[in-house]
């Protein structure tokens, strides 16, 4: 975590220095009914900025709630769900617009609530800046902590705290300064920035857009010439080193093949040296093509297509960055991690992560800690539960072009993506890449796969077993065995109840130690793979997203799960080591089908009922399978 000194400053300059209209993307945050939305509607009306629909029902609200220029008023004016003023809460982030002699704004409404966190973070990713407001009354609450973590962690780079509701505890200057003092505190320590801070009765309008004569001991900007005032992203991002991800390869004839994507950040000129990341290609740009024409210079924000005096192979994903300065590359970094999702995320789960036009395979190999977000204290942690942020160390599947977040947003930021809902279930920020990303490298052997399985007249491969417990898997997979030795086959099977009494000892039953469970059996079958033989793994492996795991370990042929399906009544009345039992008199906590989860696969290559099947039955037909797949020859 960065720590810096809090900048408490006045920027009540003149609008007039902005120069040309600017555009500067805002955040309202705080927590729940500290008047985030009134204090927006106050800026819409001040600023002229309301279509005639708004103030006609604005009109129609006041006769409907008899209500005359109060908080509800203002409110409604920000709230474009009418559904959401019926619940009395906001569900959403509202985006509205508004603009002043000297710049444009987009604002984002974000909600107060904790469960709506992933909405606060979906608007903060691309502001500028964010104007958290704070119930004077109530002083700071933990989600106004929460949301001023977020933007400082979410690397918003203006943040503006307006003490709200001065009108309620009599203007009282001693208030506000207690307030400013204790949250400068807060802030020095979160690594947060903070620009200005403003006392104002969204209310009454006091400080909005208006000095307040209420407050004379105030001599600092109101709210809206500092908005006015404040940097934009793009002025910002020019100063960085040149960066630019492909978006795609742009080739529409033989002699044309350009680069195309938009600038992220610096700037680039006809004739620059630049370099391709991860590769770290060096190329020359020959040309910088627009829809508009040529140009000899490219500044952030702009989207182009580089061509190069060389022939280069660049794609989608790469990143185009200066010589000087050039993009990272690495395999392993430690991040920070928001999580979204309802199910918490485990260490040894498989994600995909994107990052700028990039996207790979990705793995939480530990979690180091998780923070909380109002005292800042660090504490041990197994998985993060929904809306937790975390510091993670994570894997990826291929070396990719990056800069740590504190430097380049773009570039450093990225979402995780779960592979099987398609969802995103959270959103990181990289920290800096892991010394063991450049210790570590793959060593090329002369004798590979393919000759081991050749020397053994066979084609390796996984039959992953999976099932409830109780449903046969074991015994299945032994008579399995049992036929392929005959048949003079090399074999290994994996037993759950044999591993866990040595290499994974170790791990209990909790959902975090069973994805650790398959992630190292996971890990073993597939060295065993490469080693020739065919792997029988005999295991609940109650989730799909780790059996995925697995999978994505060994060539897309090399992967057979074979579905040992039982219903539940059946498994346990076999119960043959008395584990239902415990489980339903309450004494085996996280058991499988009784409070623990099983996801049966969804398309098994391979489906066997013990219901209806005995076992040897059930064998014959995973060996005839395993015939019509080619693994085995026809005559065995």
């Amino acid at each position: 975590m960065r720590s810096t000194a809090v900048k408490l400053v006045d920027v009540s300059a003149s609008a007039e220095s902005v120069g040309k209209k600017t555009l500067l993307h805002l955040i309202t945050c705080g927590s729940v009914d500290d008047g985030k939305s009134t204090l927006l509607g106050r800026l819409l009306q001040e600023t002229d900025s309301l279509p005639q629909d708004e103030l006609e029902r604005l009109t129609d609200d006041s006769r409907k709630f008899g209500t005359q220029g109060n908080a509800t008023d203002f409110a409604l004016l920000s709230d474009g769900l009418s559904a959401e003023r019926q619940q009395g809460i906001t569900i959403d982030v509202a985006y509205r617009f508004f603009s002043t002699t000297t710049r444009k704004f987009v604002v984002a409404d974000t909600p107060g609530h904790e469960q709506y966190t992933r909405n606060m973070v979906s608007g903060a990713a691309s502001a500028d800046a964010a104007l958290l407001l704070v119930d004077a009354r109530n002083g700071l609450s933990k989600q106004s902590l929460r949301h001023s973590y977020l933007v400082g962690l979410l690397g918003v780079r203006h943040l503006v705290l307006a003490v709200n509701k001065m009108d309620l505890v009599s203007y009282s200057e001693t208030v506000f300064n207690q307030i400013v003092e204790t949250f400068q505190q807060y802030a020095k320590n979160a690594g947060i920035d903070v620009i200005t801070a403003v006392p104002v009765s969204a209310l009454h309008g006091d400080n909005i857009t208006e000095r307040s004569a209420n407050m004379p001991w105030y001599h600092g900007s109101t709210i809206l010439s500092c908005l006015e005032t404040l940097p934009v992203e793009p002025e910002a991002a020019r100063e960085l080193p040149f960066r630019m991800a492909v978006q795609w390869v742009n080739r529409p004839n033989m002699d044309f093949r350009g680069y195309a994507g938009t600038v992220s950040s610096g700037e680039v000129r006809s004739g620059d040296t630049v370099r391709i990341q991860p590769s770290g290609k060096p190329a020359t740009v020959d040309k910088i093509v627009t829809a508009d024409g040529d140009l000899e210079l490219a500044v952030a924000g702009q989207s182009i297509t580089l061509t190069m005096t060389e022939e280069i192979d660049v794609s989608r994903g790469d990143v185009i960055s200066t010589t000087d300065e050039p993009a990272s590359t690495a395999d392993q970094f430690e991040c920070s991690i928001i999580w979204m999702d309802e199910s918490a995320m485990l260490a040894g789960r498989p994600y995909v992560m994107k990052i700028g036009t990039q996207q790979t395979g990705a793995t939480i190999t530990d979690i180091k800690h998780e923070i909380n977000v109002t005292t800042l204290e660090q504490t041990a942690a197994k998985q993060l539960e929904q809306n937790a942020i975390g510091i993670c160390n994570l894997s990826t599947d291929r070396q990719i072009a990056f800069d740590a977040f504190k430097d380049n947003r773009d570039t450093g930021g990225f979402i995780l993506i779960d592979k099987l809902t398609n969802q995103t279930v959270g959103i990181g920020m990289l920290n800096f890449a892991l010394r063991r990303s450049d210790n570590i490298h793959m060593q090329a052997v002369d004798v590979d796969k393919g000759a081991r399985s050749e020397l053994k007249s066979q084609k390796a491969c996984i039959l992953w077993f999976t099932g409830l417990s109780g449903a046969g898997k074991s015994t299945i997979a032994n008579i399995v065995e049992r036929k392929l030795a005959k048949q003079g086959r090399h074999t290994y099977l994996l037993d759950g109840d044999n591993v866990r009494h040595g290499l994974n000892k170790d791990l209990g039953f909790t959902d975090a130690d069973r994805v650790e469970n398959i992630r190292r059996i996971g890990e073993v079958a597939g060295l065993m793979v490469d080693s020739g033989l065919i792997v029988l793994s005999a295991f609940i492996s109650p989730f799909r997203s780790e059996r995925q795991m697995a999978r994505n370990l060994v060539d897309d042929d090399e992967f057979l799960e074979v579905y040992v399906e039982t219903p539940l009544s059946i498994a346990e009345e076999r119960d043959p080591k008395g584990l239902y039992k415990k489980a339903r008199r309450g004494e085996l906590k996280n058991f499988t089908g009784i409070d623990s989860p099983y996801e049966p696969p969804e398309t098994p290559e391979i489906l066997v009922n013990t219901a209806s099947h005995t076992a040897e039955q059930a064998a014959e037909r995973v060996i005839l399978e395993l015939r019509k797949k080619g693994i085995i020859g026809e005559s065995d």
